[in-house]
């Protein structure tokens, strides 16, 4: 038999992924077993305290062993954490430590949500792709930078570590993680009873894109504000570039270490940014708000909308603006 720890890191932690995780290999386990075959998993939550509370005290996870009774584990699921990461890597090394050496003698491990900023504190990230939630990105970047992080994927699956996008998209990794150790029929089973929709890709239609301005090159900031001033003007990022008195190449260089986006990119999201609030507030049509930012070429805008949300114009807006259905 198998076995799957599910760690229960000190300090704060999300404990929705904690639960949501045992809750779907359990049944997952049920299920295998209903259907005649011997159960895969023994699946354990493991801590290196014998209680966490978490909420304030309104709960308290009791994890069944301490991570250091367990010889061998096949699989390692890392919770999300509640936003003070330094704080959470700082108070779980030895955990850390330890996801390193597992990993390192056969162990697979999958990232929820934020929890990837103690996998990536192991520094098994480092070179690889990696996911996290939208809203931790620009703060996941400036302590990771060695991380090839992708926010708008749902799941990414490289040498046997896994991570997924935010929030509740850690339903979907489940999943995915049961029809790997598991089988399709299974992983279909659990969706259904769950209600979980299954081989969602991305997340790009949850991000909101609030600009990447946690760095300290002021001119790239006063440039920021520039783009973000003229949404309805298509801009050159040559005459950006010889506005702030700056090459072309090393303002692309010092954009991009900046903010992780080329300025054409960082255009692009602004200016899309716009046009989804636009689509979800008012009864504006496709048209009017393409021109609104600044594009005159429907497929361009089209094309572009799609990329970064992963809808169409249209799509997004009758999924989000109920009143454009009418």
């Amino acid at each position: 038999m198998k076995h799957l720890t599910i760690l229960v890191p000190d300090g704060k932690n999300n404990l929705s992924s904690i639960i949501g995780a045992y809750k779907i290999f359990t049944r997952a386990n049920e299920h295998w077993v209903n259907t005649g075959r011997k159960q895969i998993f023994n699946i354990q939550l493991a801590g290196i305290s014998k209680k966490v509370d978490l909420y304030e005290g309104l709960f308290t996870v009791k994890p069944h062993v301490n991570i250091a009774s367990i010889k061998k584990t096949d699989l390692i699921i890392i919770p999300s954490l509640n936003h003070n990461y330094q704080e959470a890597v700082k108070g779980n090394q030895l955990m850390i430590d330890w996801i390193t050496k597992k990993y390192k003698t056969g162990a697979e491990v999958a990232s929820i949500c934020t929890g990837a900023f103690l996998l990536a504190s192991t520094g098994l990230l480092d070179g690889k792709n990696c996911s996290t939630h939208w809203a931790a990105a620009d703060s996941f970047r400036t302590f990771f930078p060695k991380v090839n992080l992708h926010a708008d994927q749902l799941i990414t699956d490289e040498n046997g570590i896994y991570t997924n996008g935010g929030a509740y998209s850690f339903l979907n990794l489940m999943i995915y993680l049961v029809e790997k150790y598991y089988d399709r029929q299974t992983a279909i089973f659990c969706s259904k009873v769950f209600q979980i929709e299954i081989d969602r890709q991305s997340q790009s239609a949850f991000t909101i894109f609030t600009g990447q301005k946690k760095h300290d090159d002021e001119v790239i900031k006063q440039a920021q504000a520039y783009i973000e001033s003229k949404l309805e003007e298509k801009i050159s990022i040559e005459h950006l570039s010889a506005h702030f008195s700056i090459g072309r190449r090393n303002f692309d260089r010092r954009f991009i270490k900046a903010t992780g986006n080329t300025p054409v990119e960082y255009t692009q999201r602004v200016k899309i940014e716009f046009a989804k609030k636009t689509f979800e507030t008012c009864r504006k049509t496709i048209t009017e708000v393409m021109y609104a930012v600044g594009y005159t070429d429907i497929k361009a805008f089209r094309e572009v909308f799609r990329k970064i949300t992963g809808l169409s114009p249209l799509e997004y807006k009758q999924k989000y603006n109920k009143e454009a259905l009418n």
